[in-house]
């Protein structure tokens, strides 16, 4: 018997380049939204050419997950050159939906493809359920509500309109309202809301008066300045059992810029918490009395970037949801390699790799087993000792890993 999917929403990852769409559909992604070269909040993203942009949704829909094309920039005149001719080029190649904030472009696509299914980027600041009919009734099929919503609002939007309504449960938080900072532009001429953003909320800032110039003063104590516009990143999964109680259709993962092992994580564990639900909703447990057990967040901290916040999820945040005194924390795990090869067992290495590591393959099924390299060799034969960034070698494991699976992950931890 087949689980049922339909109790639980989809899960919604990000794929920024085609390595990082393959890892998230490996770790069991439902759908993934990706961009193409123009028209994307993500413009350094490794974005996808026209031929990309088929072999992605290809790849995918071979393997039953749905791809979601970000046309979401908020654009000038210039901006909508050539927007008829891609949005026809989507629909050609099977995009499954469009992402969208700008009314401007949402008119050009429901005149250009009336037909096509098209989702309101959060970059729109949905916030009230006047607000959700008002889109609704310009064909608008899915509302991303605004990351400042607590979980009333959800809910109360939800009793307002049948449209489907996706939520941001895991990712990096922009200090301005969802993402609608001038910042950027102002410091460094990089629009972000052309999809271009220098994140300056990461900087560190120092105060200069005004008659004593070249004269910096730290706004706090400290000999690093201080991170004032820094937050923390956004994690609701223990929230999963009251998001889904409270009418999710689909949870999504921010990432588009980051790293193919942070990508592969954090899907890795929002999908076997989605599984663990569904398990028990299947028996009959009220979803909204579910806990998840520790080893849930266990894992998913082992993944962070800048410590975690729920951010309005149960009220306004306060400074506990700021990162004041550095960018980001070090990491204590890192990638360490991605499975290209089961048998033998050969992996692409993305940190330095030595025999006689202890290193931890990550399965799909959120098990993970410890293992020591006993061996590392090229494809040529080349014994190696130790193994850098970018290459492929030939891996002998102590136990030996017949579980490992081509896409797969390995991490190290690293010495404290």
């Amino acid at each position: 018997m087949q689980p049922d999917k339909s109790l639980i929403p989809e899960l919604l990852a990000p794929a920024g380049s085609f390595e990082k769409l393959v890892t998230a559909i490996h770790y069991g992604a439902d759908a993934v939204y990706l961009a193409g070269k123009r028209f994307s909040l993500r413009a350094r993203a490794g974005n996808f050419d026209a031929e990309g942009l088929e072999q992605a949704i290809d790849y995918a829909h071979a393997r039953g997950v749905r791809v979601y094309v970000t046309v979401n920039i908020f654009a000038h005149n210039a901006d909508l050159d050539g927007l008829e001719n891609y949005l026809l080029l989507l629909n050609k190649i099977g995009a499954d939906g469009l992402i969208i904030a700008d009314p401007g472009i949402l008119n050009v696509s429901r005149e250009t493809l009336p037909d096509m299914p098209v989702h309101l980027s959060t970059q729109a600041n949905v916030t009230n359920s006047a607000s959700a009919r008002f889109w609704a009734a310009r064909g608008v099929r899915r509302l991303n509500l605004a990351r400042e919503l607590g979980l009333d609002e959800i809910r109360e939007i939800r009793a307002a309109t049948e449209v489907e309504l996706e939520l941001f449960v895991h990712g990096a938080l922009c200090i301005s309202y969802s993402g609608r900072c001038m910042l950027s532009n102002y410091f460094t001429g990089r629009d972000a809301n052309l999809g271009d953003c220098a994140h300056p909320c990461r900087y560190s800032y120092r105060l200069v008066e005004e008659k004593r110039p070249g004269q910096y003063f730290p706004v706090e104590e400290d000999e690093r300045g201080t991170y004032i516009f820094n937050s923390q990143d956004l994690c609701l999964l223990q929230r999963l059992p009251q998001l889904i109680a409270a009418g999710a259709d689909s949870l999504k993962i921010e990432g588009r810029m980051k790293a193919v092992g942070y990508v592969g994580g954090v899907v890795r564990v929002y999908r076997a918490a989605l599984d663990w639900i569904r398990d028990r909703m299947e028996k009959g447990t009220n979803v909204a009395d579910l806990v998840l057990p520790p080893y849930f967040t266990d894992e998913i901290h082992k993944l962070g970037t800048r410590g975690w916040t729920e951010n309005f999820f149960a009220g306004p945040p306060d400074e506990s949801a700021m990162m004041h005194d550095r960018m980001r924390m070090e990491q204590p795990w890192v990638p360490v390699g991605i499975v290209r090869q089961a048998d033998p067992l050969i992996i692409e290495t993305r940190n330095v790799l030595e025999v006689g590591s202890s290193i931890e393959y990550m399965g799909r099924d959120l098990q993970t087993l410890s293992c020591i390299v006993r061996e590392m060799h090229l494809e040529d034969g080349a014994v190696l000792e130790r193994a850098n960034p970018g290459q492929r070698v030939v891996l002998v494991t102590d136990p030996l890993l017949v579980e490992a699976e081509k896409h797969s992950l390995f991490r190290k931890k690293l010495a404290q």
